[in-house]
């Protein structure tokens, strides 16, 4: 991907697209994907980086989403599992099975998780992983040393998947720009142009250059998340609020406080969410929360009640359990959930709102996502793409994701090694090296330091203490690459002590 050509083909006004897609999360690039695939001219603008909202924040699951089984929401679920199978065989670089364990302190609790979590399997059909099974007390504990012992009965074993967020958003980003759509990074759209009414494009800005873009397109697709009112309001200011924000917040810790490879899985937690113990890049994550109330924001941080939250909850689960001092990173991210007509009769609590999407068109052709979850991303960029193509009135054409491979670069693979310096790690600890800064700005389009240590590598999300102490080297190579000069670089890091 390179951002200056990307940006050229902007400049051209006498270039009318088939689709132009606000946000570049998930689902954004899903849609800008299956629309390129497809055949259609297809722009897509994002404020911020790829991922930097929502998509980056997640648990890092590409999973069914056992606790809705509960709500009886088993048509989310089976789409869920069977987009889970695509994945895992779309892009096994970056999505692979993870074995979970459900743990049983009661007797009764392994028979009855046993059944749900055995319709579970039998929902992914033939695109299942492994199938559930039960597990003596000893052989739990052994799969995670460090589970409370005390009135364990034993577990369920099942399997689900596991990925790096922000790298499948680089990853679709690259490969919608490997069929010709044009897909750019902190670009922010201003206003929706009109014409007899109906929304035909939109104005722009670079918000690095300050560079301005007029687009013309035939179908306008609102893709924003949690921002999509804000979008929606472009349109019309008197429209009505289709999303209720919900903050859920994620601990990185030290490996030991799991002791292994298999993840666990608390079914229930004061909340009415499951908590989730999960390995991930030689860390532990635990996480989550469903805060409703939250203010809009690009950034959220979690709130000291959330941290206390999840570190009680652990202590009741694990021998060794964490304190504040453990945590070596923790981050935020907002549920864009749509608001439901009886939210009030819910009394407002989101953890009992649905993950499924749903579309909306407006009076002028404004046709908006809203909801859904990561793993889903695919089907909802099908359904978007197809009712965006009716509101433009394009030529219908079939949707080719479901079997399309997704190009990923893995960050240094395939670069030549110009300075010996590039295999230097940025961390001893971390797998992350100099390349991966390089091949950041080079092939994936990073702009910032943010965009290179919270998303290219993970630097921000793994270990915080360890990215501030390599942001000065990351920084000058960045600027070296991008031409930039000392006040760039003093930007770049007072900006990264801002967000802290």
């Amino acid at each position: 991907m390179n951002r200056d050509r990307m940006l050229a083909r902007l400049e051209d006004r006498s270039t009318e697209w088939d689709l132009l897609v606000i946000g570049g999360g998930a689902t954004g690039l899903g849609t800008a994907l299956d629309a390129a695939t497809r055949g259609y001219r297809t722009v897509l603008l994002e404020q911020a980086d790829f991922g930097a909202g929502t998509s980056s924040r997640s648990t890092k699951l590409i999973h069914g989403g056992v606790r809705y089984l509960r709500n009886g929401e088993l048509g989310l679920v089976r789409d869920s599992l069977r987009e889970r199978g695509r994945l895992l065989k779309n892009a096994p670089n970056l999505v692979h099975p993870l074995p979970f364990v459900v743990p049983a302190y009661r007797a009764f609790d392994r028979y009855y998780h046993g059944a749900g979590l055995t319709a579970y399997d039998l929902l992914a059909g033939k695109l299942g992983i492994e199938s559930t099974r039960h597990l003596g007390r000893e052989a739990t504990l052994e799969r995670v040393p460090n589970l409370a012992a005390a009135g364990l009965h034993g577990g369920t074993h099942y399997w689900d998947g596991q990925f790096d967020d922000a790298r499948l958003c680089v990853a679709l980003a690259v490969t919608a720009a490997r069929h010709d759509a044009v897909v750019l990074n902190h670009v922010r759209v201003d206003e929706l142009v009109k014409d007899g009414g109906k929304v035909r494009g939109a104005t722009a800005t670079d918000r690095l250059s300050g560079q301005s873009y007029r687009l013309a397109a035939k179908a306008v697709v609102n893709a924003t998340g949690v921002f999509s009112d804000a979008v929606r309001r472009l349109d019309d200011s008197a429209a009505p609020a289709i999303v209720e924000p919900s903050q859920g917040i994620h601990l990185v810790l030290d490996a030991a406080f799991l002791g292994g490879e298999t993840a666990v899985m608390i079914p229930k937690t004061d909340d009415g969410r499951v908590l989730f113990a999960i390995p991930w890049h030689g860390r532990a994550l635990l996480g989550t929360t469903d805060t409703p109330g939250v203010p809009v924001s690009l950034d959220p941080k979690p709130l000291d009640a959330e941290i206390d939250y999840l570190l009680e909850h652990a202590a009741r689960y694990f021998t060794k359990a964490p304190a504040r001092d453990d945590i070596r990173a923790s981050f935020a991210g907002l549920r864009p959930l749509v608001r439901p007509p009886d939210a009030e009769k819910r009394g407002g609590v989101t953890a009992k709102f649905s993950r499924d999407h749903s579309l909306f068109v407006s009076d002028s052709g404004l046709v908006t996502i809203a909801g859904g979850k990561w793993t889903t991303y695919r089907r909802m960029a099908q359904d978007t793409v197809d009712r965006a193509a009716d509101v433009a009135g394009l030529e219908r054409r079939p949707c080719v994701t479901a079997d399309l491979a997704l190009e990923d670069r893995s960050g240094a693979d395939g670069l030549k090694f110009e300075d010996a310096e590039w295999l230097e790690k940025l961390d001893p600890a971390l797998p992350y090296r100099l390349a991966d800064v390089v091949a950041g700005v080079r092939f994936e389009m990073a702009q910032t330091l943010e965009d290179i240590l919270a998303r290219r590598t993970r630097l921000n999300f793994l270990d915080r203490a360890a990215a501030r102490k390599c942001a000065h080297r990351v920084v000058r190579l960045m600027a070296d690459e991008l031409g930039k000069d000392e006040a760039w670089i003093a930007a770049q890091l007072k900006a990264l002590r801002e967000a802290e």
